[in-house]
């Protein structure tokens, strides 16, 4: 790496023409300049002045050198403008979440992005545990989660409760549930299905599935897409648990029921980031529009 002050010394003297001015200007003698010149040629293997007399000419290996001078001090100033500029509508905001959150999540961000085109907004859905692999490595700043992490590697606070539904094929709307029914129309699988199930039967409250065995349950179709597993159910083969915010986002909602349990059933969200990592100002507004969505949603 060419020493800074060298290039800083040789950009001065070619930009003066003068060795006695640039020592005048760096606060340096005139040997000092001459000095620290021969020291760059040395270190870039070629001379970067022809001298004769009390003058010099540049050289063409010179000329490359003091063009990278240059754009080093341009970059350094930039780097130093950026590091003193937070600007809270502009630069990579990127985070994680489930496949139903990014569903409620997505066109909100787009539309935040719309407003200010200078943010660039990185979406990625995934499980709890990869959201904060991710955080932990630095792949990603924000994420949210269904579970409280470990304090001493994570900064979490909950933003609030997703709901979550119990949805049937449309035949099912105003008959009477219970275990037997649900024992009859089988379940539609996901990756989730079973903490979801048990989530919903232990807050709902509802007295026809006291003694429900989820274990025992009937498995009517399994799909890990999230976009796929309100299909079978709108086709009349099975019924499944899922965030409200999946329920919302399938397209053919009239052909699916939603069972209303004498309780509401939430699950929190928590929103993390990796302790002692302080986020951009951006991340400010981001976490203002993720919690207002949430509050939409419940």
């Amino acid at each position: 790496m060419l020493n800074p002050i060298w290039l800083h010394t040789f950009k001065t003297l070619i930009d003066t023409g003068h060795f006695t001015q640039t020592a005048e200007k760096l606060h340096m003698t005139q040997p000092g300049v001459s000095q620290q010149v021969k020291k760059l040629e040395q270190a870039c293997g070629h001379e970067l002045i022809k001298r004769f007399n009390k003058q010099f000419e540049i050289t063409e290996q010179g000329r490359q050198v003091y063009q990278y001078a240059i754009e080093s001090a341009s970059n350094e100033a930039k780097l130093i403008e950026n590091l003193n500029f937070d600007d809270p509508y502009s630069g990579l905001c990127s985070l994680s979440c489930s496949g139903a959150l990014a569903l409620l999540y997505y066109p909100e961000l787009l539309k935040l992005q719309q407003r200010h085109p200078a943010l660039s907004i990185h979406l990625e859905a995934a499980p709890n545990h990869k959201i904060l692999e991710e955080i932990a490595d630095g792949k990603i700043d924000l994420g949210l989660v269904t579970h409280k992490p470990n304090i001493n590697q994570f900064h979490s606070i909950p933003i609030g409760l997703e709901p979550l539904c119990l949805i049937f094929p449309k035949d099912y709307e105003d008959k009477p549930l219970d275990s037997n029914v649900l024992n009859r129309c089988g379940i539609v699988k996901h990756p989730d299905a079973d903490h979801y199930l048990s989530l919903y039967f232990d807050q709902c409250e509802s007295p026809e599935f006291i003694g429900l065995n989820i274990e025992t349950l009937p498995t009517a179709s399994y799909v890990n897409q999230l976009s796929q597993i309100l299909l079978p159910v709108s086709m009349g083969l099975g019924f499944t648990v899922l965030p409200k915010s999946a329920f919302d986002s399938f397209f053919h909602k009239e052909r699916l029921s939603v069972h209303m349990p004498k309780t509401a059933v939430t699950e929190q969200v928590y929103l993390v980031h990796k302790r002692n990592r302080q986020l951009p100002t951006r991340y400010q507004i981001l976490k203002k529009l993720l919690k207002h969505c949430l509050s939409n949603c419940d």
